[in-house]
């Protein structure tokens, strides 16, 4: 069960978007498999790490309340506010976009109109999960399912059926424009989501067990059936057909496979795994910055946390969200939302992993059966070294794109000390009417 779970959260749209820009990045077929193998390594180290930090600080708000447990309020602060305003918005456009692109190659419509695709296809869901959480749940059940045939059937038919050289593929691509850095954090948005996989230790009975075991189990699958996959697209398509299709190659390869019968089936597969995946990034997201508001530590607090007397769902984080990532979705590619997500979360995720190693020190568990990170200090420390390549990387590769997460996270400095200031000062005339009845008495 705790396998399936950690499967389910991870798989979403990454393996069918990201093939054609790995190659390109990667430079040929070989690079780009070992680029998805480098970032499958860095998602088992980072999921087996932030497992034993869930366990010793077993508290809701994942890397928020790690950080906040770890570091104090402030680095707590800035991680919310980034996965806010950057993160959340980012994912939540680039899958719609992404959306939108498959949507209209399926029926013929015209490419320019993928953004009001992808921005109608983000309002329905919004519409859909403010009207209850129970809508939404029907949606991730359908689609974990309808995820993993078109997965299963290309992966099986292409290495069949096909006859490409797997590992001889080129990109076509300018030796000056290749970047292996930026092949792995392309990889690192279809293994994200690893992040939730921490949050079942508080609901095993031996963690210690069958926690490792389920995340181990669980993204090796994932790393199988996503070489898989990319291995059958190499077998049917040229590695500049891959790059030139993009986010399109996975339904163009099932054309030659299945015809074109049987590709619109696999397409419309697709469409559902990203439906499904934006549902649940709609569905969880907001949390955050609900959170966030229930402790007044952003403007518009009062708004931000209010939640439909009926539904009972966060209406105002859920405005907030989708928002902005309707903005980031008038002004940005998917592939570049998605690259700017994965780097803005990533130094936050570098800091829960050396939260270990203080953690260590200071909870030495005195004997207690909680789980431990196998191999430790070897797993938090290729962890934190992949966060170090990737953060480095992109900020050579994308410097624009890291300046926009760096600027946000910035902001987030005086808005916090703002909103400290204002909850003291808002406290202090309660602080003065109890002093006062004291003096009285």
């Amino acid at each position: 069960m705790a396998t399936s779970i950690v499967i389910g959260t991870v798989i979403g749209s990454g393996i069918f978007m990201k093939p054609g820009i790995i190659l390109s990045s990667a430079g040929n077929s070989k690079m780009a498999m070992l680029a998805w193998i480098i970032g499958g390594i860095i998602t088992l180290a980072s999921g087996l790490t932030i497992s034993e930090i869930s366990v010793k600080i077993p508290k809701t708000g994942g890397l928020y309340a790690y950080l906040e447990t770890v570091y104090g309020k402030l680095w707590g602060f800035l991680c919310g506010w980034i996965q806010s305003v950057i993160y959340a918005p980012a994912v939540i456009g680039a899958l719609g976009l992404y959306f939108g692109s498959i949507f209209a190659d399926l029926f013929g419509i015209e490419q320019h109109n993928k953004i009001w695709i992808g921005i109608m296809v983000v309002l329905f869901l919004t519409i859909l999960n403010l009207l209850g959480t129970k809508y939404g749940g029907f949606i991730q059940i359908g689609s974990t399912i309808g995820k993993m045939v078109p997965i299963f059937l290309i992966a099986i038919f292409g290495l069949w059926k096909g006859n490409g050289n797997i590992l001889m593929q080129e990109s076509g691509v300018a030796a000056d424009h290749i970047s292996m850095g930026a092949a792995v954090l392309a990889t690192l948005w279809a293994y994200d989501g690893w992040i939730n996989v921490g949050f079942m230790a508080g609901e095993m009975k031996n963690p210690s067990k069958t926690l490792p075991k389920a995340i181990i189990s669980g993204i090796l699958f994932v790393m199988f059936a996503y070489i898989a996959v990319n291995a059958a697209l190499f077998h049917v398509l040229s590695g500049k057909q891959i790059v030139h299709l993009g986010a399109n190659s996975a339904s163009y390869a099932s054309q030659i496979l299945f015809g074109p019968v049987g590709s619109k089936l696999i397409t419309i597969g697709i469409l559902i795994s990203i439906f499904g995946c934006l549902n649940g990034k709609l569905l969880t997201f907001p949390r955050i910055p609900y959170a966030m508001a229930e402790s007044k530590l952003v403007p518009a607090s009062r708004f931000i946390s209010w939640v439909h007397p009926k539904s009972k769902t966060p209406v105002g984080a859920t405005v907030l969200v989708v928002i902005i990532s309707l903005i980031l979705m008038l002004c940005w590619d998917p592939d570049r939302l998605s690259n700017i997500a994965i780097f803005s979360v990533f130094t936050f995720y570098g800091l829960a992993f050396f939260a270990l190693f203080i953690l260590r020190k200071r909870d030495p568990d005195n004997g207690r059966n909680l789980y431990k990170v196998p191999l430790y200090p070897v797993t938090p420390i290729i962890a934190i070294l992949g966060v170090i390549y990737i953060v480095g990387s992109t900020l050579i590769d994308s410097p624009k794109d890291t300046i926009l997460s760096i600027i946000c996270t910035i902001i987030g400095l005086p808005v916090y000390k703002f909103m400290i200031k204002r909850n003291h000062t808002a406290s202090l005339p309660v602080v003065s009417a109890i002093q006062e009845k004291t003096t009285e008495q």
